[in-house]
């Protein structure tokens, strides 16, 4: 320690604190008390203790999955204070190899201890038998841990999934909501009835059972009157008109729409049968549509509501509708419905008066989310974009007019398309203006996915690239048509010269496109 003695004060100055710092990750999912954050946190400390580490900050996601980085807001907060050089600390000590995360692949698991290495963190898996040196034993155990520990979710989820769906062949009910006019009942392992769970209850003890009973019966007679007035030819917002016309409230307490009543018309809960795993989400990867063949179901389950004649015709009429519809026509009118809502669900399908039903798209394309991959969306699980594509949505229109006063005055005429604001340019080309959403991967890179106007087909496509925060342009892409292969293009933060070639930082290259030149000069 020096001592500077022209300070002015005659205090000394006090020693730094003993120790290398060091930050703590821990995570408990729902496996073993064991792995307790607690436990995990006095095995860390005594590491730290042995080895010369001071703990100066401790990230902790409890009750969190290790499939993937989504949901666990710790870890993201790790990530991005290492990365943002906002980490005041040297190490990062985790129990075990399983703490990080349990991806199914490897590849990805090794990808966030990169991540810290590349910031000068180094990682110390405190409760394995290796020391984490690089050296290509350690390596070698890491790899054959990390594979062990996204087994062993693999594992857990097929035995998961058979549990449950063992438990829906006995007629039992797993997870959701009653719906209008049946009622949740809480039964113990004998079958014996013990109460009625209302909405948002859950059972406490393991060994109960939930099942599907009569609800009150005004609500019976009311979707029995449902389906009648259905096969008697009355639309599904006629019903929905009705039902808030006599004051009858949905089972979430908020009046009917059209959506809701065609969600009533083709569950099969109303007859009595318990059907489950329409679609899947096995270790949290991506959602799929499982066909008719593979669901798992329990016929004449649970009481009947509608009779299964009355069932059968409402299916056929709602199947017929889409009948008279090519398959490309279907996906116009569902890219339409993307457009306009920024998204696409089921009941989002079913309240678009006109369009073919949600059922009607599964059936044609063999599943809702192939229906969506056709029409260009892809479903996430952080429904945050929403609300960045309302903010950019009201961003394009003053873009557009930006846009239209540099062409303008670069000496270029520009007619705009009010319905569509495709830009014809000197009567000699057309443009179409595209704001594109930037979003970040688990693995912390950036990502846009660019759709072109196929239907209106401009000469050129001007690509306006966001920053991460999606505030800002970043860049922008001029896109010929001629050149463009494909409808989606999916950009990164380095493309290579095949379409880097097209990025400019600003939009003047693209104004100087409108600029009008000498005869002689041109010449």
């Amino acid at each position: 320690m020096v001592i500077n003695w022209n300070n002015g004060n005659d205090q000394i100055p006090s020693a730094e604190p003993l120790g290398i710092p060091a930050a703590e990750y821990v995570r408990m999912s729902t496996e073993h008390q064991q792995y307790s954050t607690d436990n995990q946190t006095l095995a860390v400390r005594l590491y730290a203790e042995q080895r010369g580490f001071r703990i100066v900050r401790t990230y902790a996601d409890e009750g969190r999955s290790g499939l993937t980085v989504g949901g666990r807001p710790a870890l993201k907060q790790l990530l991005y204070d290492i990365e943002h050089g906002q980490a005041d600390f040297r190490a990062l000590l985790v129990y075990d190899v399983s703490r990080l995360g349990r991806w199914q692949d490897t590849d990805e698991a090794a990808s966030h201890e990169l991540r810290c290495r590349r910031a000068g963190i180094a990682v110390h898996y405190c409760a394995e038998q290796f020391e984490n040196d690089g050296s290509i034993g350690s390596s070698i155990i890491k790899t054959v841990k990390r594979a062990m520990a996204g087994e062993y979710s693999r594992e857990l989820s097929v035995k998961g999934f058979a549990g449950q769906a063992n438990l829906i062949r006995l007629g039992y009910r797993q997870g959701g909501a009653a719906g209008f006019g049946l009622r949740r009942l809480l039964v113990d392992q004998h079958g014996e009835a013990k109460t009625e769970l209302k909405h948002g209850q859950q059972k406490s003890i393991a060994t109960d059972r939930v099942i599907l009973v009569l609800g009150p019966p005004a609500e019976v007679k009311f979707v029995q009157q449902v389906y009648r007035l259905f096969v008697d030819g009355q639309s599904e917002q006629q019903i929905a008109d009705f039902l808030n016309g006599q004051g009858v409230l949905s089972d979430l307490g908020r009046p009917w729409t059209r959506g809701t009543v065609h969600q009533l018309l083709t569950n099969e809960k109303y007859i009595g049968n318990n059907v489950w795993a329409r679609t899947s989400f096995k270790l949290k990867d991506r959602h799929v549509s499982n066909k008719p063949e593979d669901w798992i179901r329990a016929d004449n389950a649970f009481p009947r509501v509608v009779d299964p004649e009355t069932f059968d015709k409402a299916q056929a009429i709602i199947a017929s509708r889409a009948q008279h519809l090519s398959d490309e026509a279907m996906l116009e009118i569902l890219r339409s419905i993307l457009e306009r809502n920024g998204m696409l669900s089921g009941l989002i399908i079913d309240e678009m008066e006109g369009a073919p039903s949600s059922s009607s798209y599964r059936c044609r394309f063999g599943g809702l989310i192939r229906a969506y991959a056709l029409a260009g969306f892809s479903p996430a699980r952080d429904y945050r974009y929403l609300e960045i594509n309302r903010k950019l949505r009201s961003l394009h229109p003053a873009l557009v007019d930006e846009v239209l006063a540099g062409l303008r005055l670069a000496g270029g005429i520009v007619i705009r398309n009010p319905l569509t604001d495709i830009l014809t340019i000197n009567e000699e080309f057309t443009a179409s203006i595209i704001i594109v959403r930037c979003l970040r991967t688990s693995a912390g890179s950036l990502r846009w996915k660019l759709r072109l106007d196929t239907a209106l087909k401009p000469d050129l496509t001007v690509a306006v690239r966001m920053d991460e925060n999606n505030m800002v342009p970043r860049d922008y892409y001029l896109l010929p048509r001629l050149d463009m292969r494909t409808a989606v293009l999916r950009l990164s933060e380095h493309n290579g010269l095949s379409l880097d070639a097209y990025r400019f930082d600003t939009p003047d290259t693209f104004y100087g496109m409108a600029a009008r030149q000498p005869f002689p000069r041109a010449a």
